[in-house]
């Protein structure tokens, strides 16, 4: 008989839990058993009589993560396989086959081989697209297939996949693979030195550390540290990460919660590696969690110039809580507070417009740094000096989410033979190209300008509206769809430096992309310059 679990069956399932996960805001302990009594009485009955026969561990995993959406993305149930992939991506040591890989309903995608690992070496390439693992087609496995690509140290799997349209099969061993923290550090000059710390894992503190002492015993008289992409990890390693650069005793940040145990302010413990050393900070929309305690720290004690983009905005911190059989629930507990008091949470995910999304902060309050310097709450890091290239608008961040730029890339790549990273250079003549490559894909996204006026001709307003009036708002449609490919030259500079930083990656991997940056990257040119000027950076201070 089929084994089912239909959203149907669902629906009362999922209302008797949210009925449990709001009363469990109260203390109103009665109250909670109530509705523990009658979800366990519905479910077992379900189970016993519906027509079908259903799954009944698959329907509460699915109630329980349906509950759970009704709070922040960050609240989420755990089951055992998500247990041991949190454990990994915050010890930064896995076996495997060593690349990113993007998950789909019918297939996987290699998103970046990492060099030198198994599928690097096994040839898989950044645009490959997996449709056979084993015995097993992607098309015809229910849950993750990338789960299928995991196994012991030295185990060999066999992958089929698609290239340019070719079918292919190679065998990956799989091995033990290390996640750096810091990828990358050099000297950009000989009194300037560059540091990417990319993640908050258990490594962030030793490796950047160990970077740090490394350049400045080569002469590195100032630094960058590049936390752009950098999506969080462990508030401890964020905490020690700052502590590098500022003295023993410095608040770094302040977590507040309704559970009093949980209410901490956070120290640095330890002497700093070097606390006069110029610091500039990149970040951008990506830099999320303790990327933000660092920056924004570093911003309100007056340490560090921070540069690039506003910031992600997240201001909530989670922690795992065991549950029984292997399961956890990692919830959000509490609010983080930078050193000068501010929270950088942008969303509010407490109150929701129409459409189910949670509302972003409008309303900004002052707060200071230590120099008596204005900075804000409620939206991100604000860097002190803006860069163009390093910001996102919504037609870049469609192009990102919707592949247009992954897969010109992948075309790209194959069109095109670069030896070295200095050969490498992304013309006008090739922009115009990937304007073409646009208008010929099917891609497509919504204005919110669109979006009001298609609610406003299907909506009840509809009714009062006269043909021209109608007629009107369909000219004004037709224009904004023509004025999206226009948008293109407007936003060249930000679309142009994803696609360069997608195409680089391609031919000379992760390590040749900073070292493009190097000479190329608006970001650091600015930050060396500015470190290059004592006065003017020293007045950023003031």
């Amino acid at each position: 008989m089929k084994k089912i679990v239909s959203k149907k069956v669902l629906v009362p399932i999922i209302a008797i839990a949210f009925l449990f996960i709001g009363s469990s805001y109260k203390s109103d302990f009665f109250e909670i058993a109530k509705q523990i009594e009658i979800f366990t009485t519905l479910f077992k009955e379900l189970n016993m009589n519906y027509v079908d026969e259903t799954n009944p561990a698959e329907l509460m995993d699915t109630a329980i993560k349906n509950m759970l959406e009704e709070l922040d993305p960050y609240t989420k149930f755990l089951n055992e396989q998500d247990v041991e992939s949190y454990r990994i991506n915050n010890a930064g040591e896995y076996s495997g086959i060593g690349a990113m890989v993007r998950s789909f309903k019918d297939r996987l995608l290699i998103v970046e081989p990492h060099e030198g690992y198994p599928a690097d070496k096994a040839g898989l390439k950044a645009g490959d697209e997996i449709i056979q693992i084993g015995d097993i087609k992607v098309t015809d496995f229910e849950d993750n297939a990338s789960e299928l690509l995991k196994g012991a140290n030295g185990s060999t799997v066999n992958v089929t996949y698609k290239r340019q349209g070719k079918i292919s099969t190679t065998s990956i061993t799989r091995e033990g693979i290390e996640v750096d923290a810091v990828p990358f550090f050099k000297m950009i000059d000989n009194k300037t030195g560059y540091i990417v710390l990319a993640k908050f894992n258990a490594k962030a503190t030793e490796q950047t550390k160990s970077a740090l002492l490394d350049l400045k015993g080569k002469g590195a008289e100032k630094i960058i540290l590049d936390l752009r992409g950098n999506p969080g990890g462990l508030l401890s390693e964020a905490i020690n990460v700052t502590n590098l650069f500022v003295p023993k005793g410095e608040l770094v940040v302040t977590t507040k919660s309704k559970v009093k145990k949980f209410n901490r302010e956070y120290h640095t413990t330890n002497q700093a590696v070097d606390e006069e050393i110029p610091l500039v900070v990149l970040v951008n929309g990506s830099s999320a969690s303790a990327s933000e305690i660092v920056s924004g720290s570093l911003q309100d004690l007056d340490r560090a110039v921070i540069m690039g983009a506003r910031s992600f905005g997240k201001g909530l911190v989670q922690r795992p809580l065991k549950l029984t059989y292997g399961t956890q629930l990692k919830v959000t507990i509490s609010r983080y507070y930078t050193a000068s008091g501010r929270c950088i949470q942008a969303l509010d995910y407490w109150n929701r417009d129409d459409s189910g999304n949670a509302v972003r902060n409008t309303t900004f309050n002052d707060f200071s740094t230590r120099n008596g310097r204005k900075v804000q709450d409620g939206g991100g890091v604000l860097p002190d000096i803006e860069i163009a290239t390093s910001k996102t608008n919504d037609l870049t961040l469609a192009l990102l989410q919707n592949n247009v730029i992954f897969d010109y890339a992948t075309d790209y790549h194959y069109a095109h033979n670069y030896t070295s990273v200095s050969d490498f250079k992304f013309t006008d003549s090739d922009f115009n190209e990937f304007k073409d490559y646009v208008k010929q894909s099917n891609f497509s996204f919504e204005t919110k300008a669109e979006k009001a006026i298609k609610n406003a001709l299907s909506g009840d307003e509809n009714d009062f509206l006269g043909t021209d009036v109608k007629d009107s708002y369909k000219t004004l449609l037709a224009n904004i769809e023509k004025g999206k490919i226009n948008a293109l030259d407007k936003y060249q500079s930000e679309i142009q430096k994803n696609l360069e930083d997608e195409i680089v990656t391609r031919y000379f991997y992760r390590d040749g992309l900073y070292q493009y940056y190097l000479t190329n990257d608006d970001a650091i040119l600015a930050a060396t310059e500015l470190l290059g000027n004592n006065s003017k950076y020293s007045a950023i201070f003031k």
